[in-house]
């Protein structure tokens, strides 16, 4: 007999956007998934992504077993047997060549997965190693550096306050695809299109004409690698013009004086070669900034992934501080997060700020930035001997060796590693090189709780969705793992019961729930406060309790020693001299981006059959004329090289790109062997990365360069 349907709130795990779904299932079985209108903060939107949970979850290939490689190929085994497996390889390692032996890596997804996020600094505490890399140096370390020295804490970063603003300057990025990236937005679409309704101005700066560039009121064709000039350019004139407007920020301002004669020499005149944009429209640009009763400046991975990466995010925020905007309604604002935003805990208004190199990788010396090495460091760690030489690898939803430059020489490091353990949900690109592979569960049979992502919201608010599935009774959860993983480095016995190495909480919750619970009752809307937030509260809500618009937050939210906005930090200050070298850099004949694509977030995506269905998207986007130079036409195949690798490729005529510039989006390249990967394998793209070199980084933050490459292009 059926069992009757049964309607499920959940929030998606997939994006940034992290809206709201509600799932109708019958039995063990998804019926439909769509927008949960009774969300407080995306109300009733959705994109593709959340509809694809359903493939995910019945994804053949989805592993549900932990697999051992047994003679070089990979056999199911028990959770015991797994764990056993990696005691036996990882320990005796640590014991004969100390904690820096092991690395760990960290993926993305980890930032949608409480269990993941919020236990993975046990393990990390418990190896003791130096060696932690994650996939914050591949898109947004630059921000998370700027915004430390600015405002004393890594995650201090101001977003959009959208539904208040009346002019919008956005560059490198495409939130109409992405729905906000270090700005957590469901639905920009929606509220780009009411905010042009009531009269705002939405300007896109891009080499390409991207879906957001085509829905705004004007789009800037920017040479790649150019922001830096623009922006320069842009605060130069606010000095010059005396457009300067500092409001309510003057008296929690250092280095003014220091920041203006710093910027002096950049004019509109001297930048506009290097950006591509001519002087009188910087200059103009700067004035509208000023001039328009709320506005903000926006800048995203575009302006990470390259080598001024830093620079750009510090000269975004300069701006909306010159031109009386950070921290006031309209403009670019901080979110104040129900729970985890370390912004909000500790004396309010001044703390001990960042610091950093606090070490440096063994090979290039790279320093330390936010807790972690530049990921591109990688390879070199495994593949140079000597005392601190990476001999096993622990990797986290990661899959480095399509996401990271030059994956095919990381692929070969890891084949040279005494042991290496994925905790993963695929066999992929790179979990094809572990040991032992532990699969997590389904995002359906997991609860969730966002850590992250409500410190870049364009609105406060806390939600919480419980799992839509029971998980399979033999299969622990993630943070069940990480714990016993931590308790076998640390000499104690893994084999306990979870609550056993886990802290004790008189309340009777477990795991994730304890650390939600009391998270929320010590942040901002707990304790004494009108909210008063418990986890309970929370859950008893239907589609999450609204905490209302974004509220200015100077100085509380400072974490600065002098409890005051460092407008000109020394390292930044004296990274513009390598700015005016590269203005006499030549532009190449042709220059590489990438994009992204609204069903191609994670390379994971492209085995489900709804969001791998339609067009081919891995292709080559080239200018009409350029492609007639070439030799090239529409869907004919191109050679795509630099020195690092030549790839064949389709090509794709696009009026959209700037002439001189060629797009291909990341993720791809699923023809390796040894991957289960089915449907991604039958248009297995060609990887973007391999042709990009892992020692071009962003000196400051150790980004990698991961944009504005010059490739060299010919017919097929």
């Amino acid at each position: 007999m059926n069992s009757m349907p049964q309607t499920h709130y959940r929030i998606c795990p997939l994006c940034e956007a992290c809206c709201g779904l509600e799932i109708q299932t019958q039995g063990t079985k998804v019926i439909s998934i769509r927008g949960a209108e009774q969300d407080v903060f995306s109300r009733g939107f959705i994109c593709p992504k959340g509809v694809s949970l359903k493939d995910l979850h019945e994804d053949p290939d989805r592993l549900r077993q932990p697999l051992i490689k047994r003679d070089g190929q990979f056999v199911e085994a028990s959770w015991d047997e797994a764990l056993d497996e990696v005691a036996k390889q990882l320990l005796p390692l640590i014991k004969q060549y100390g904690p820096d032996s092991v690395a760990a890596v960290i993926g993305n997804p980890a930032a949608h997965k409480i269990s993941l996020l919020g236990y993975f600094p046990r393990l990390a505490r418990a190896l003791g190693t130096g060696n932690i890399f994650s996939a914050s140096t591949l898109d947004q370390m630059p921000k998370q550096l700027s915004s430390g020295l600015m405002f004393g804490h890594w995650l201090s970063i101001p977003v959009p306050d959208i539904e208040r603003c009346d002019w919008l300057l956005i560059l490198g990025a495409n939130p109409m695809v992405s729905n906000g990236s270090l700005w957590t937005v469901p639905d920009y679409r929606g509220k780009a299109k009411a905010m042009r309704a009531r009269g705002g101005r939405i300007i896109v700066v891009d080499p390409r004409r991207s879906e957001t560039a085509a829905a705004a009121d004007e789009h800037l064709q920017i040479r790649p690698s150019g922001d830096v000039f623009m922006l320069l350019a842009m605060v130069n004139t606010l000095f010059e013009e005396g457009l300067v407007r500092l409001g309510a920020l003057a008296e929690h301002l250092n280095g003014l004086d220091t920041l203006r004669e710093a910027i002096a020499a950049f004019t509109p005149e001297r930048m506009a070669a290097g950006c591509g944009i001519e002087a009188a429209t910087l200059r103009r640009l700067a004035r509208e900034l000023a001039g328009a009763k709320a506005a903000a400046v926006y800048g995203r991975i575009g302006t990470c992934t390259q080598r001024f990466g830093t620079l750009n995010s510090w000269l975004v925020d300069v701006l909306n501080i010159l031109s009386g905007n950070l921290d006031a309604p309209g403009g670019a604002m901080f979110p104040k997060a129900a729970a985890f935003a370390a912004n909000t805990q500790g004396k309010p208004g001044s703390g001990r700020g960042i610091s950093t190199g606090r070490r440096s990788s063994r090979v290039s010396g790279a320093p330390e930035v936010f807790g972690e090495l530049p990921i591109t460091c990688l390879a070199e760690e495994i593949e140079t001997a000597g005392a601190g030489k990476v001999r096993a690898l622990i990797c986290l939803a990661a899959n480095p060796v399509l996401s990271t430059p030059n994956g095919p020489r990381l692929a070969s490091a890891l084949d040279g590693l005494d042991f290496m353990l994925s905790l993963d949900i695929y066999l992929n690109e790179t979990s094809r090189h572990a040991d032992v592979i532990l699969p997590g569960l389904s995002p359906l049979e997991d609860l969730h709780f966002d850590i992250a992502f409500p410190q870049f919201s364009f609105r406060n608010h806390a939600r919480f969705s419980g799992p839509v599935f029971a998980k399979p009774a033999a299969q622990p959860e993630e943070w069940e793992t990480l714990l016993r993983l931590a308790a076998m480095v640390e000499g104690r016995d893994w084999r306990a019961e979870p609550e056993a190495l886990d802290a004790p909480d008189s309340a009777g919750l477990r795991g994730p729930e304890r650390l939600i619970d009391l998270a929320l009752r010590s942040g901002p809307y707990g304790g004494a406060t009108e909210q008063d937030l418990t986890l309970a509260k929370v859950k008893a809500a239907a589609g999450g309790i609204d905490l209302g618009p974004l509220q200015s937050r100077i100085p509380e939210l400072l974490r600065t020693p002098s409890g005051r906005i460092e407008l000109a930090p020394p390292a930044l200050l004296a990274d513009l001299q390598h700015v005016e070298a590269a203005l006499s850099v030549p532009a190449p004949a042709f220059t590489l981006i990438g994009r992204r694509d609204i069903r191609s977030g994670n390379s994971w995506m492209h085995n489900l059959p709804i969001l791998a269905k339609g067009p081919e998207r891995c292709t080559l986007l080239i200018n009409p004329l350029d492609a007639t130079r070439l030799g090239l036409s529409d869907g004919a195949y191109a050679m795509l090289s630099t020195a690092l690798v030549e790839l064949k490729v389709r090509v794709a005529l696009s009026a959209d790109m700037l002439a001189g510039v060629v797009s291909l989006p990341h993720g791809w390249g699923h023809d390796l062997p040894g991957i289960r990967l089915g449907l991604a394998g039958n248009r297995p793209g060609v990887n973007l990365n391999a042709l990009i070199s892992d020692g071009d980084r962003d000196p400051l933050s150790g980004n990698a360069v991961l944009s504005g490459m010059p490739v060299q292009i010919t017919p097929a």
